[in-house]
């Protein structure tokens, strides 16, 4: 029986309030989607320690970035953007801290939302902060009013978004103001929304298994079919580190 893969989830942080103490959460939806797709999630709080934050990632097979709120421009030289609800920073500090690690170890790689905002900026890209100033023509990508906002995906062939939805119409959930501007070197674009903001990445390193979505296949209002995302990542892990074929390119990958 081949052992289920240990698949670290990094958490948000509430700092306290009043009689409201200090907390970490996360959506129910991450580690649900990990263990139906044959994983075992293990939730990480925002450690201050790195040397304990490398002693964890020790003992894990790969790694899901989640999304949540904005994360403060001004550490990557730029402003602030208005509409912009930035994070706790003791969650900003751990979360680079840890894309840091995980880059540099070449963990296998599962970034969502801000989470893949993040990792572009890590890897020296470039982001659009607020989607209907940078990019006016663009269609809506969120809408306040309706958490289960949707809209078309138009993926690239032969790549991993394309093992997952195929032919046919596509529809995904959108509730972002932020995007991927310039793509950074490790990674290629493999869907984007009819109007060209960025939906989706992969890595184009043969020894790194990445893929970032900027929708949210771990939300309430992902279809089914965005489950397979999941799938596919956890596939991924185990044939890295069996060093079989790669489902990134179908080369032979070294665990």
């Amino acid at each position: 029986m081949v052992a289920k893969p240990l698949v670290g989830i990094n958490t948000d942080f509430r700092q306290g309030q009043g009689k409201h103490p200090s907390h970490s959460v996360v959506t129910a939806g991450y580690f649900d989607r990990i263990s139906r797709a044959g994983g075992i999630p293990v939730l990480l709080p925002p450690l201050e320690s790195e040397v304990d934050l490398e002693q964890v990632l020790n003992t894990l097979d790969a790694f899901v970035l989640i999304g949540g709120n904005d994360y403060d421009p001004r550490r990557d030289g730029y402003v602030v953007h208005p509409s912009m609800k930035l994070m706790d920073p003791r969650r900003e500090t751990f979360d680079r801290n840890l894309v840091e690690a995980i880059s540099r170890r070449r963990m296998p790689l599962l970034a969502i939302g801000a989470g893949l905002q993040l990792l572009n900026v890590m890897h020296k890209g470039n982001l659009f902060y607020n989607i209907p100033d940078d990019l006016p023509e663009a269609l809506p990508h969120r809408d306040s009013h309706d958490n289960a906002h949707r809209h078309g995906l138009v993926v690239e062939p032969g790549s991993l978004m394309d093992k997952v939805y195929g032919d046919g119409e596509i529809r995904v959930n959108s509730r972002h103001h932020i995007a991927i501007d310039e793509i950074a070197s490790p990674f290629k674009v493999t869907a984007r929304c009819s109007d060209g903001v960025v939906e989706a990445i992969e890595s184009l390193e043969e020894d790194w298994f990445v893929i970032g979505t900027q929708f949210h296949p771990e939300s309430d209002a992902a279809s089914a079919l965005d489950l397979r995302i999941f799938e596919l990542f956890i596939e991924g892990i185990l044939e890295q580190r069996s060093g079989g074929i790669s489902v990134m390119s179908g080369l032979r990958v070294v665990a």
